[in-house]
């Protein structure tokens, strides 16, 4: 009754004398502080707009310029060409002002106007600068000397300190690629995988659309890249994601896994304490604007929109289409433990709970006993299943309408979908045990869809904790890619481990607070007729799930370092096994799907890297001959190939994204085009996709190579191929994430990671006459330095 007690802010007592007003003096002192905190918030808010606003140039150097102006005046030197006397002569209520005032207020409003025009003419300067690509296209570890001009005048526009979203406004656009650069480079793209019938009635498909359809879809997609930020990123996230209607577990989130050899510790409410507590510092600071902005090569600025919408976050559902609910400054999170639904405050006294207290409230939660009320078990169930499904009598969208837009049904999904994320404490260790075989695939499959129940699919993300102290997180993909969740959970780990810390017990540091009020329980009301939509939806998730075949493998024979010394790419030379492992695997090819970014235009997201090109077949063609000694040139020659692709997807030049917006452009005027409808019909066997490291510098791994993160990955894209992705962790090992589907009899997860293995080791095997010769002159050289040294 404490805690109870405590909650009110006041009481009152109506005696036949009058009134009686009890005031909790606790409470009155929690409102000023959380009143006091919410200004300092506005107010920093405020204050790091104004300077991403004026970026690169800061509010100080509007000082010196009005100072500047002011000094002119008295010098009798017109730096302004007559342009102040004309304002101090057209100045309103100017016969109210003395003639000096007239002339401060003139030499202040043209410095102001100069300021703001110097400004523009710095951002589009630097806009100009970072539409220049051609850095990218040179060979790794040479620069032109006109790179080295470039980098420097970039560094010199950037400014100093940028803030998060200093550099959004000079970021260039994405360009809309030519028609003829487009189709060209599909055509050459899929001519590995037809025949010479397939090819050219594809080619005459291809001829048509060029001639007849192309320039007037290509015309309103220049005029939308005019308009808006960014012609692909808008309908990419409606069509792709918020307009598809099956399920979005598996087929559409993705999961990041923890560290993979290191438990800081293994109490499950002090891992998840400290975590949500780091969680709380990032927000704060992404919500400020005050983490630095990710830039390639330290200087060249990437996109930082999608990072907006990471917290208070929740894809609703609709009939034809969801929608993306972000909200501001949500001061609760949501929490799901064996059926049951908890909401748990973060702030006290305008202050974030600290690591100790949300441990506190978390143990809570475990020793809580309750049992679940009707139906709220599997009520998580409803978005995990179908967008939209049709039972007997009721609709899955009318029954969100009919059971849940009202009373304390709507009361409770509202904390849920309000919160600013949603956590599991799951009651089924997981983890990467190396003494366990699948112990990785298992971890997998719980992080991707669990139970189908036991996580809220629509949220941002859904964080889950496990009851041996492993963390893990499930993401809703269509409000931002991987990159981006991945940069928030890198310095989760980092502060959790090296910032937080814990006691020699294992739990959190600090003073426990026992007064905090109890986490609340969240209450329902589910009839009959809903339990049975939420079950309905239940098992086509649980149908889903149990056919994801996912293995999880750690290749740690070699990593980054011995591929660099074999001077090529990492990325190249593990899409090139891939290609090799997918050709052993199926005996044919097919059409690979990588993925690359483009947030270096504003708004950017993804571009599609068309993995299996003619070099990489003729190279696994010649892998398979024995006789053939030309394997390493071909290797060079694919990779060559691929880094090029991969360097014209990043720079706006990619295939896919144009292609399907004008695929768009033709539903939208009503237009058929058979060349579009069969390339966006084309499935892809093999998906793929890299996990960046992001922030190397929060982690020491050759100080602390057990600290490294076990990445991620997501489910197969096509009924009866693959999905693989993979992280190059430090310098000597490679994780790789294997999906597919069980009730495909051409697939097997496990049967494709031995072959990327072996694939991987063949390649390797190309280099090791030439790493032989490389090292034996390297210890020659050693040996001759040593003699001239003695």
């Amino acid at each position: 009754m404490a805690e109870a007690h405590q909650a009110v802010g006041f009481q009152f007592t109506v005696r036949p004398d009058g009134v009686d007003f009890k005031l909790s003096q606790e409470v009155i002192k929690n409102i000023y502080l959380s009143g006091v905190t919410a200004w300092k918030k506005k107010a920093i808010q405020f204050k790091n707009g104004v300077l991403a606003g004026v970026y690169p140039a800061s509010p100080s150097s509007w000082l010196i310029v009005v100072i500047a102006m002011m000094s002119s005046l008295y010098i009798h030197i017109d730096l302004s060409m007559g342009m102040m006397d004309t304002i101090k002569e057209n100045l309103p209520y100017r016969d109210c002002m003395s003639v000096q005032t007239r002339a401060v207020l003139s030499a202040i409003l043209f410095a102001t106007g100069l300021w703001l025009f110097l400004i523009y003419l710095l951002r589009y300067t630097l806009k100009a600068l970072l539409s220049y690509h051609g850095w990218i296209f040179e060979s790794h570890g040479k620069m032109s000397t006109s790179t080295k001009v470039w980098l420097c005048l970039v560094k010199m526009f950037s400014g100093r300190r940028p803030l998060l979203y200093s550099f959004q406004a000079s970021l260039p656009r994405l360009p809309v690629p030519s028609v003829d650069d487009t189709i060209h480079r599909y055509l050459e793209s899929v001519r590995p995988l037809l025949d010479n019938e397939q090819y050219n009635k594809m080619e005459l498909l291809a001829s048509d659309f060029k001639e007849n359809k192309a320039a007037q879809l290509q015309r309103c997609l220049i005029l939308k890249s005019w308009w808006a930020t960014n012609y692909v990123s808008d309908w990419w996230e409606e069509y792709i994601y918020l307009r598809g209607r099956s399920p979005i577990m598996v087929n559409s989130n993705f999961y990041i896994m923890d560290l993979l050899y290191v438990t800081p510790t293994h109490r499950q409410a002090a891992r998840a304490g400290n975590v949500v507590h780091a969680m709380l510092q990032y927000r704060r600071k992404l919500e400020r604007g005050e983490l630095a902005p990710l830039r390639a090569l330290g200087t060249v600025p990437m996109c930082s929109t999608q990072m907006e919408r990471m917290f208070n976050t929740t894809r609703i559902p609709g009939i034809e289409t969801d929608f993306v609910q972000h909200l501001t400054d949500r001061k609760h999170l949501v929490v799901f433990h064996k059926g049951r639904f908890f909401q748990v405050w973060l702030y006290t006294g305008g202050r974030h709970l600290l690591p100790s207290e949300l441990e506190t409230q978390f143990q809570r939660i475990l020793n809580d006993t309750s049992e679940p009320q009707p139906g709220e078990l599997k009520l998580a169930a409803l978005t995990a299943g179908y967008r939209y499904i049709q039972t007997k009598n009721t609709l899955k969208k009318q029954a969100r309408i009919k059971y849940f837009s009202q009373g304390i049904n709507k009361v409770s999904l509202d904390a849920i979908e309000s919160a600013a994320f949603f956590l599991t404490l799951d009651d089924e260790p997981q983890g990467y045990d190396p003494a366990k075989t699948n112990s990785l695939d298992s971890y997998a499959k719980s992080l991707l869809h669990g139970k189908c129940y036991d996580r809220w699919f629509d949220k941002s993300f859904t964080l889950i904790s496990y009851p041996n102290g492993k963390m893990g997180v499930n993401v809703e993909h269509s409000w931002a890619d991987a990159p981006i969740v991945g940069h928030m959970w890198e310095y989760i780990l980092a502060t959790d481990c090296f910032h937080l810390g814990y006691t020699e017990e294992g739990h959190c540091k600090g003073d426990v607070n026992k007064n905090l009020p109890h986490p609340t329980r969240l209450q329902w009301q589910i009839p009959n007729e809903c339990q049975n939509v939420i079950e309905t939806s239940y098992l086509s998730a649980k149908q889903i799930a149990d056919d994801v075949d996912f293995h999880g493998y750690l290749f740690a024979e070699f990593g980054k370092g011995l591929i660099k010394k074999c001077r090529t790419s990492p990325d190249a030379f593990i899409q090139l096994a891939l290609q090799l492992a997918q050709f052993r695997d199926q005996h044919v090819f097919c059409l690979t799907y990588e993925s690359s970014m483009t947030r270096m235009f504003r708004d950017g997201r993804t571009e599609t890297v068309r993995s299996c090109t003619s070099e990489a077949v003729a190279f696994v063609r010649a892998m398979e001959d024995a006789g053939n000694v030309c394997q390493l040139a071909l290797f060079r020659k694919a990779a060559e190939k691929h880094q090029n692709m991969y360097r014209l997807a990043m720079t706006g030049s990619g295939i896919d994204r144009h292609l399907f917006c004008l695929y768009i452009v033709s539903k939208y005027l009503g237009v058929d085009s058979p060349f579009l409808t069969k390339v966006l019909s084309e499935p892809w066997k093999l998906s793929t996709s890299q996990t960046p490291q992001q922030q190397l510098n929060l982690v020491d791994i050759n100080k602390f190579p057990k600290y490294v993160c076990g990445g991620g990955g997501f489910g197969p894209v096509a009924d009866d191929g693959y999905g693989v992705s993979y992280i190059i962790v430090g310098e000597n090992l490679i994780t790789f994430h294997i999906s597919s589907k069980f009730s495909s009899p051409d697939t097997d997860s496990y049967r494709f990671g031995q072959h990327i293995q072996k694939a991987m080791l063949d390649i390797q095997a190309l280099f090791k006459p030439e790493n032989d010769k490389t090292a034996q002159n390297a210890k020659y050289v050693h040996l001759e330095n040593g003699k001239k040294h003695i």
